[in-house]
């Protein structure tokens, strides 16, 4: 029998892809049909997502799905990053293009927003860490412009679910990714319209919220025509990337209030965090500054927001527009020679959100802490990686403070997992045995959600066992904790008030 196709089309900061999954019974593989650039664009002193570009490439991609794999086809459905938005206004039309979150108008809106109502409040009503990258706080800088565009929306649409009713012309507010704007309540589950109504935002616009694994209805006619997708349905997956990157963890076990296993959803950002069945909305998550994310199956990720290898990523970006061309194995390669422990960042401080020379920044940092300053390119990334690893030590002691109980593994997903100096040294630095696959989880999880929506898998238990069964994982086991329980004491300081 022919393999059941079901296509993720999965977007990223830096590029997207339309991925086929293909499953035959017990095993799931992947092919590419279709990548593509992605990047904010400067325009006027703002940044913008070019969504028409991207509509144009996800139309591609799915009709070159559609001439590879025809009727085979059984549905769709797209993932992207979360807290970032679209407005449209009468007549369903797009108000401006979505701003990036790197965007500067939300800077100075948290202060503004305690001013109106005490943080503990706002946490209370949302479960949410506070980044001023949130939608909340884009909103409210919209508010303290005045823009005409909040009083002209109808429709506040996610990103994954912009694309989604480009797809269909269906409008809905996916789960998963309304509980990254910091106005949904995770304990009511529903909108928090009261926050917004006490922070002068309106709420007007926000739309029904509908969960993963939904049928949102068939292509349109018009993409099916363009794509030669006849009779294709939309299926939502956990559209927030990380929630779809979760759901391929291939872990064992319902969720626990003391879950044994923990997560790093690794790339350009690092989640760290546990599937829990209930949200934590403490005084304890607050003050240890952790999120309440939503997740496939009514479950919680409790996690926090690393600034993971986007440090990483614009150093080489950086050196390439100088002139030098690493590859990541050079990098990888720079970065073993230089001098162990020697130098330390923190990676969530402001300063690396979106420097204009982020070798520079790194270096000033060091010298700012009075650290040995980095001397070459190798002795900078080790310097990031290092940093990165102690960063996820301090994460894991917290989850479990949290949660009361041992976590025994550490499971690494996503393109992070291809850097094997990372994985080793979170090993090292927690102390604990990682296990860092799939490399693909994004994809996996949304075609696997699809699937589960179909019948074709019973349950996200059985998912995780398709996806143990299909795809390869590298294990690391740690060695050498006693020098970094030694650069952890080192490494404190500089974080001692990043939460």
């Amino acid at each position: 029998m022919a393999e059941d196709v079901y296509l993720a089309v999965d977007l990223g900061a830096s590029g997207g892809r339309v991925i086929a999954g293909l499953l035959d019974g017990g095993r799931l593989r992947l092919e590419e049909v279709h990548r593509f650039d992605n990047g904010a664009i400067t325009a006027a002193g703002s940044l913008y997502w070019d969504v028409l570009a991207l509509w144009r490439q996800i139309v591609a991609g799915l009709r070159a799905a559609g001439a590879k794999y025809g009727r085979r086809v059984k549905s769709v459905g797209v993932d992207t990053w979360g807290v970032d938005f679209a407005l449209l206004g009468r007549g369903d039309v797009l108000l401006e293009n979505p701003h990036s979150y790197r965007d500067p108008r939300a800077e100075g809106m948290l202060a503004k927003a305690f001013a109106r109502l005490p943080r503990e409040e706002i946490f209370q009503q949302t479960g949410l860490q506070f980044l001023q990258i949130n939608t909340l706080f884009q909103l409210l800088a919209l508010s303290e412009q005045n823009s005409p565009l909040l009083e002209m929306a109808e429709s506040l649409l996610m990103m994954p679910d912009l694309f989604h009713w480009l797809l269909t012309g269906v409008k809905a507010n996916e789960y998963t990714d309304a509980t990254t704007t910091q106005f949904y309540n995770p304990v009511k589950r529903r909108w928090a319209t009261g926050l917004l109504g006490q922070l002068g935002i309106p709420s007007h616009f926000l739309g029904e919220i509908v969960d993963p694994g939904t049928k949102l209805g068939p292509l349109t006619r018009a993409v099916a025509d363009e794509t030669g997708l006849s009779g294709v349905d939309v299926v939502l997956p956990g559209t927030h990337d990380t929630a779809s990157a979760v759901m391929a963890v291939p872990a064992r076990g319902e969720p626990s209030d003391k879950p044994n296993w923990c997560y790093i959803s690794s790339g350009t950002w690092s989640l760290m965090g546990v599937e829990l069945p209930a949200p934590v909305v403490t005084d304890k998550c607050l003050q240890l500054s952790f999120t309440n994310e939503g997740g496939v199956g009514h479950r919680t990720r409790l996690l926090k927001n690393i600034t993971g290898l986007w440090l990483v990523q614009e150093c080489r970006r950086i050196w390439a527009l100088a002139g030098k061309s690493f590859g990541w194995d050079d990098l990888n390669r720079l970065a073993a020679a230089a001098p162990p422990l020697t130098s330390l960042v923190n990676p969530d401080d402001g300063c690396f959100l979106a420097p204009a020379d982020m070798p520079s920044a790194i270096r000033e940092s060091c010298r700012r802490t009075g650290q040995p300053v980095p001397a070459d390119e190798g002795a900078v990334i080790r310097a990031t990686i290092e940093s990165l690893a102690l960063r996820y030590r301090q994460v894991l002691a917290a989850l479990e403070e949290m949660t009361g109980g041992r976590i025994e593994t550490i499971h690494v997903v996503g393109g992070g997992t291809q850097n094997a100096q990372l994985c080793q040294a979170t090993a090292d630095a927690c102390g604990r045995p990682v296990v860092a696959g799939p490399i693909e989880a994004t994809a996996i999880g949304n075609v696997m959600m699809q699937a589960v929506a179909a019948g074709a898998v019973g349950s996200i238990a059985e998912a995780r066992e398709v996806v143990r069964g299909s795809f390869p994982v590298v294990d690391y086991q740690p060695r050498g904790t006693a020098d970094w329980a030694a650069a952890a004491e080192r490494f404190a300081p500089l974080t001692a008030h990043a939460d």
